[in-house]
C-alpha cells in the first residue's frame, strides 16, 4: 500500500488541496509513488509542473487515479464511491455523524474510509489533526472578516478631532478558532470579551489579554477528547440571558460553538440581536452545523431592520488558500509519515493503534468505529 493519489477537489467554493508540491516530494522521498488529478493544486497556486518536479505523475480523471491508488487524498467528502478500487484507504473530511450513506456505502464498496475529523486529540496526533489546523486560520480570518465589514477602526485612536474608542468584540465558543480570533482581535487593538462553558479555558483568556464572562451554569466542562460539552436546554437559556447584555455593548459578534458530531446550539436569538447596535457584524462559524445565531446564512450575508448584519462564517479558512492548503498538507504528510512502514515500503494499517483506531471508520465491508456504529444503530 504506497501508491497516493491527490484529487481535484469539486466542492463549491472549495480553494484548498490536501497535498502541497513540497509535502509530495517528502512522500516520494520516504517510498510513496504519487500521482496527482491534473489542476489539483491549481486553485491554491501550485502549478502541475511543480508536482512533477516533485516526481509525481499526472493523471487526468478521477477514473485513472482511483486505478492506480492504494490511498486517496483529498479534502473533502467525495460524491460517491463508485470506480475506487476494493482495500483502497480512503483519507478525507467525512462528516460521519451525518453522511452516514456515504459511510455505509464506503463500507459495502470495502473501501477503508478514514475521517481526518476523528483523530484523536492527543499529543502524538496533534501533527495530524485537522480540526486544530483549519480552525486556527478559520478564526484569524473571522477577525479580518469582520475587520472589513464593520464601520469602525479597530483601536482606539486620539485625533485633534477627538478620541475614538475601541471596537468591543465578543467571542463565544474559546476552542482553537476562538483563541486565534481572540489573539487577531487583541493585535489589531479592539477590547475582546470571550465566554465558553469550559471554565479551565479562562486562564489562556486572560494570558491573551482578553476579559473572560462568567456565567454560571452549573456542571459542564469538556469530553474526552476536548470538545465542549452539550448544554442542557436550562443552561442554554441561562447563557443566552447572560450574554444578551455583552452582546448589545459589543460591536462584533463571533460565535464559534460546535458539538462534534451534533447540531451546533442556538445561542444568539433574533430578541438578543434586537438589542445590539446598528452597524454591529455578527460571524456565525457554526451556520454550517445549524448555526449559533438565529437567522444565519450559510449562502448570504443577513441584515437586519435594526442594521445589524449576521455573517455565516463557512469553512473560512478557504480565504486564505495558500497557507490552509499547507497546514493540512502537513497533517497529511504527517498521517502517512507516521505509519509508513520502512521494511515493508508500505502504510502500516495498524487497527491496534490509537490513532487509527479513533479514524477508521470502516473495513473489511464493514463499519468497525464504535461511535459511528452507535450512531447507525440508533438512527
Amino acid at each position: 500500500m504506497n501508491k497516493v493519489f491527490l484529487c481535484k477537489e469539486i466542492a463549491k467554493g472549495e480553494t484548498r488541496v490536501a497535498l502541497n508540491p513540497a509535502d509530495a516530494k517528502k512522500l516520494i522521498e520516504l517510498g510513496y509513488e504519487l500521482s496527482v488529478q491534473s489542476g489539483a493544486g491549481a486553485v491554491a497556486g501550485y502549478k502541475d509542473s511543480e508536482y512533477e518536479s516533485a516526481g509525481a505523475s499526472l493523471v487526468k480523471t478521477l477514473k485513472d487515479g482511483y486505478a492506480f491508488a492504494d490511498i486517496i487524498i483529498r479534502i473533502n467528502k467525495p460524491d460517491s464511491v463508485a470506480g475506487i478500487k476494493e482495500n483502497t484507504l480512503h483519507v478525507s473530511s467525512l462528516d460521519v455523524f451525518n453522511e452516514t450513506g456515504l459511510v455505509q456505502d464506503f463500507a459495502k464498496a470495502n473501501v477503508k474510509a478514514v475521517s481526518l475529523e476523528m483523530m484523536p486529540r492527543s499529543t502524538i496526533a496533534q501533527k495530524m489533526d485537522i480540526q486544530s489546523s483549519q480552525a486556527s486560520l478559520a478564526g484569524y480570518y473571522a477577525v479580518i472578516l469582520a475587520s472589513s465589514r464593520i464601520p469602525k477602526i479597530f483601536p482606539m485612536m486620539m485625533t485633534p478631532s477627538g478620541t475614538i474608542p475601541p471596537v468591543s468584540i465578543f467571542i463565544i465558543g474559546v476552542g482553537v478558532a476562538g483563541l486565534q480570533a481572540i489573539a487577531t482581535a487583541k493585535r489589531l487593538g479592539a477590547r475582546v470579551s470571550a465566554f465558553d462553558t469550559r471554565p479551565v479555558v479562562e486562564e489562556e483568556v486572560k494570558s491573551l489579554g482578553a476579559k473572560f464572562v462568567k456565567i454560571d451554569l452549573g456542571e459542564t466542562g469538556q469530553t474526552e477528547q476536548g470538545y465542549a460539552k452539550e448544554l442542557t436546554p436550562e443552561q442554554i437559556e441561562i447563557q443566552r440571558k447572560a450574554q444578551a447584555k455583552v452582546c448589545a455593548s459589543s460591536n462584533v459578534v463571533i460565535t464559534t460553538a460546535k458539538v462534534f458530531g451534533r447540531k451546533a446550539p442556538l445561542l444568539l436569538t433574533k430578541e438578543m440581536i434586537s438589542q445590539m447596535k446598528s452597524g454591529s457584524i455578527i460571524i456565525d462559524m457554526a451556520v454550517k452545523t445549524g448555526g449559533n445565531v438565529e437567522g444565519s446564512d450559510p449562502e448570504r450575508d443577513v441584515v437586519l431592520e435594526n442594521g445589524v448584519t449576521i455573517i455565516g462564517g463557512d469553512s473560512l479558512e478557504r480565504f486564505v488558500a495558500k497557507d490552509a492548503t499547507d497546514m493540512f498538507s502537513g497533517n497529511i504528510l504527517a498521517f502517512l509519515s507516521h505509519f509508513w512502514n520502512k521494511e515493508a515500503k508500505s502504510f502500516n494499517l495498524d487497527t491496534e493503534d490509537e490513532i487509527i483506531s479513533g479514524c477508521l471508520i470502516t473495513a473489511n465491508g464493514e463499519v468497525v468505529n464504535s461511535r459511528v456504529k452507535q450512531v447507525l444503530g440508533n438512527a
